[in-house]
């Protein structure tokens, strides 16, 4: 029976999300979630350019070098294992917006204060509580609206992409502006998203996943009205469903025995993930210098990662929305990234260098990004966005420790052929994990994983 014909009309809000063709909202509203990636993708990688300008002044060794990198990890961390039931409980604007006042605010200030090493590392530590806010609350907030035909493409366009585009910015603003005005160039950029802060308190709504579970159905009437403004007149006078049994949100919940394994097998394959990302992406122009390549050649390989690696992300999210069984493409593209890893301690030159950097982008980070659209619909909205926040809190852990290993292995061996190794191999470890992450059978036909799991 049709809507219009249905005496007391109810809205079932997910399969309303689910079913939306994408529309204006949903548009400027990924814009958003990219412009949010953005700050946190360029803020995340830019500190591997400033190792260039402050090794010798500050007289660092590999490690600490790799600590540069790291200690924004830290932050990021903390951020993302708290935000989560933040966000969980007071909403997602409100989560989101603080997160990117405190990157801005930090990014300025290191700018300004960041004289040495420590204090460095003090400052990005605390801009990396805002960092573990943008990224997984992006891909929660941008999966609780995604429609489900394109589930996938949508989400990796409102994040992945703006993430990607950060990273290579970043990698573009360390070849051109660092050697004019110095690494400080590098966070004056950032402190750019600051003009974006007025923009998103102004038009940014709460996500309606988020609505319906605080019980405001007015609101979330409105919100399915912009969205969906043909059936505006429908939502008017139709009643919210609500599910008959949800979550309490608490990381508890992500342990209980029916999603034990699922999330052990997801926090393995991002930790790993960024174990090999992070490793990778802090020392390949360092790596790269090394090899012979020219100080803008080498820095260009971050960016190059970051380009390859939403093309990756968007081929794999293609084909898991056409032909499902995420865990089986997930598994595939770590593959191939650690292949390509593996091809760097035979393989060298010019034509080399790029090639096979590009498909470790697409194959490594591309696969991150799927992942994480693939935590996020994994769990119910009660405790999706904590469940998002510890899959990439744990990863950071990973992320953390790459580039400090990675210095610390380049130390012992005088070289970067165990750095690679052990990146190669985490990448195996990594599609292993995947292909364990199994959902339990009540949630294998999500919106958002393509087709019902095997």
């Amino acid at each position: 029976m049709e809507p219009d014909a249905m005496e007391n009309p109810s809205v079932e809000l997910k399969a309303e999300l689910a079913e939306a063709p994408v529309g204006k909202l949903h548009r400027k509203l990924g814009a958003a979630m990219a412009a949010l990636t953005l700050f946190d993708g360029y803020d995340t990688f830019n500190p591997a350019y400033v190792i260039h300008y402050v090794r010798e002044p500050w007289l660092l060794s590999p490690q600490q070098a790799g600590m540069l990198v790291s200690s924004g990890l830290i932050g990021f961390l903390f951020g993302a294992a708290l935000h989560g039931g933040v966000a969980d409980r007071f909403g997602r604007r409100v989560t989101l917006l603080g997160g990117l006042w405190i990157i801005t605010v930090f990014s300025l200030l290191t700018a300004l204060l960041a004289d040495s090493f420590t204090v460095f590392c003090a400052l990005r530590v605390a801009t990396g509580l805002g960092l573990g806010v943008l990224l997984p609350l992006s891909t929660t907030y941008i999966n609780e609206l995604a429609p489900r035909r394109t589930a996938n493409a949508f989400s990796l366009w409102g994040v992945a992409f703006g993430w990607a585009l950060g990273g290579t910015m970043a990698g573009v603003v360390g070849v051109f502006l660092t050697p004019v005005i110095g690494w400080q160039g590098l966070y004056w950029v950032g402190g750019l998203s600051a003009l974006l802060l007025p923009v998103l308190h102004r038009h940014l709504p709460e996500s309606p996943q988020f609505l319906l579970m605080r019980g405001d159905d007015a609101a979330v009437r409105d919100l399915l009205s912009r969205l969906r403004p043909e059936r505006a007149k429908w939502y008017a006078h139709a009643s919210i469903q609500r599910a008959t049994h949800e979550s309490k949100p608490s990381m508890l919940a992500l342990l209980a025995p029916g999603c034990r394994r699922l999330t052990l097998a997801i926090w393995t394959a991002s930790f790993l993930s960024l174990f090999s990302i992070f490793g990778l992406s802090a020392w390949i122009p360092s790596l790269m210098l090394a090899r012979g390549e020219t100080f803008g050649a080498s820095f260009g390989y971050g960016a190059l990662l970051q380009i390859a690696s939403f093309a990756g992300g968007l081929a794999c999210g293609h084909l898991i929305d056409q032909y499902g069984f995420a865990r089986g493409w997930l598994a595939l593209w770590w593959l191939a990234g650690s292949a390509s890893v593996f091809a760097l301690l035979f393989a060298s030159g010019h034509i080399a260098n790029i090639v096979i950097s590009a498909v470790a982008g697409f194959g490594i980070i591309g696969a991150q990004f799927v992942l994480n659209n693939f935590t996020a619909a994994a769990y119910p909205t009660s405790v999706r966005a904590t469940g998002v926040g510890m899959e990439l809190a744990v990863g950071r852990l990973g992320a953390i420790l790459g580039p400090y290993i990675g210095g610390l292995l380049q130390q012992h061996h005088r070289g970067p052929r165990t750095m690679l190794l052990s990146i190669g191999i985490a990448c195996i470890g990594a599609a292993l994990a995947a292909l364990a992450a199994k959902q339990p059978a009540h949630r294998a036909a999500r919106p958002g994983m393509g087709r019902a799991e095997p």
